[in-house]
């Protein structure tokens, strides 16, 4: 009994391992190709709307409208559409002040972004202004954009390849401390070592909540944005494998998003995330087989995508508790006989662990040297954060596992303006002096 227990824990192991094991191939593509994507140069400059749906956001909101205003691309192109969502402070005076068009929404049985996005577009349809649009450009409110965002993001898709486009995604704040330079670098390496890759083999991305670009046409297909679970970037990604929609990837196209520092609003935020990544899971996992054999072309997207939602924490618990079994069962036995199970155990989870810590170092390493002049703080911070960026990973172990078994219901997070969080020195040289031009 004991001995097939060793046996089903460590084919589960294996099993996890070769399931992920072309991330890893993704890795050394996006590490040794090209750095820096390269479109050709637009030959129309086509006509956006920019979203941003917002809950109680008047500390940051006006920075990100100021930014988009300041575009390199002509303003007439580019209109700014924010969704006060349930807000009881100023955000929609605001960012009305700042120039952009406020619409105020006031509905708490149907909470969050995705209900919010459904709502603007739905409006827009009915008053006659979306088919000003060819695309939309998807923001959170604490976001700072690049100068050249709008147009490297139009020159990607003036090549009609994509449906939608994500970006790279820096961090505002990667130096406050270990818990924003976790999600930074974990952000920072979807970026290159995912995405990219993912363009370069020409299979989909995946977004990821903010600063990504979605075709009108999608919007019109969908008679709205039907994608209303606590990670609805999740449920488009996972849908546009599912339906053959091309995700791409703008690499020049670059956002800074501001991360949470507190340890309890992080854990709430990724517990959040994590049901939300079952909830999809739950949803499309037989669409997502299915495409691994049946979409040709596809495969390798609705691989990609079903590995994203598979509940991999969920093996590692059926793992941990085949263990205890095996733990509990050895106790039964002659002292010699728990002495051997106990030694087994113990090997089997140093090396477990040693390989889980190791592995997220040496992949935490390999993107912080490959973006290293990307990343804004002192470098004995870049280094001292990574050191102890496994440690930020496995918090996700009992996060995911609360998540299993509790309701989870959206919150907003609080954020605060680039001064606030030390600033514009915490932002990199070329983009603050970006930001300073787009406000006089």
């Amino acid at each position: 009994m004991m001995l097939m227990l060793q046996r089903v824990c460590g084919v589960l192991a294996l099993l996890l391992m070769v399931l992920y094991l072309y991330q890893g191939v993704y890795a050394v593509i996006g590490l040794f190709l090209r750095r820096r994507q390269v479109c050709p140069p637009a030959r129309t400059l086509h006509r956006y709307a920019a979203v941003i749906c917002a809950r109680n956001e008047s500390a940051v909101i006006g920075e990100l409208i100021d930014c988009l205003r300041g575009q390199d691309y002509p303003r007439e192109l580019l209109d700014i559409y924010v969704v006060a969502d349930n807000c009881t402070d100023d955000t929609a005076a605001v960012a009305a002040a700042h120039g952009a068009q406020v619409y105020e929404r006031f509905n708490t049985a149907q909470v969050g972004k995705g209900w919010a996005m459904d709502w603007l577009f739905r409006r827009l349809a009915d008053e006659g202004m979306a088919e000003r649009y060819e695309a939309y450009l998807i923001f959170d409110a604490d976001n700072l954009v690049d100068r050249n965002f709008v147009k490297e993001m139009n020159a990607a898709y003036d090549t009609g390849k994509y449906d939608a486009i994500t970006s790279y995604r820096n961090s505002k704040n990667y130096g406050s401390n270990w818990i924003s330079a976790g999600y930074s670098l974990w952000f920072i390496r979807e970026a290159r070592l995912l995405n990219l890759p993912r363009m370069l083999l020409g299979t989909a991305c995946s977004v990821t909540g903010t600063g990504y670009l979605v075709s009108a046409k999608v919007i019109r297909e969908e008679g709205g944005w039907p994608f209303h679970m606590i990670t609805e970037d999740t449920e488009f990604s996972v849908d546009c494998a599912v339906k053959g929609r091309r995700v791409g990837y703008c690499d020049k196209a670059i956002i800074y998003d501001e991360q949470p520092t507190g340890f309890r609003q992080s854990w709430r935020q990724r517990m959040r995330w994590a049901k939300g990544t079952y909830q999809v899971g739950w949803k499309y996992w037989w669409p997502l087989l299915k495409g691994c054999f049946t979409r040709k072309g596809w495969r390798l997207a609705c691989f990609d995508m079903l590995m994203i939602v598979a509940p991999g924490m969920v093996l590692s618990f059926l793992v941990f508790s085949l263990q205890l079994v095996l733990l509990l069962s050895g106790l039964t036995q002659p002292l010699a006989v728990s002495a051997q199970v106990l030694k087994g155990i113990a090997m089997f989870w140093v090396q477990g662990l040693l390989g889980f810590y190791g592995g997220l170092l040496l992949y935490g390493a390999a993107t912080l040297l490959a973006e290293w002049k990307q990343i804004d703080a002192p470098a004995k911070r870049k280094v001292a954060f990574w050191l102890v960026f496994p440690l930020f990973m496995c918090t996700y172990i009992p996060i995911s596992l609360q998540a299993l078994f509790c309701r989870v219901e959206w919150k907003p997070i609080q954020h605060h303006s680039a001064a606030a969080l030390g600033g514009r020195r915490k932002m990199p040289v070329a983009v603050s002096s970006r930001i300073q031009e787009s406000k006089r």
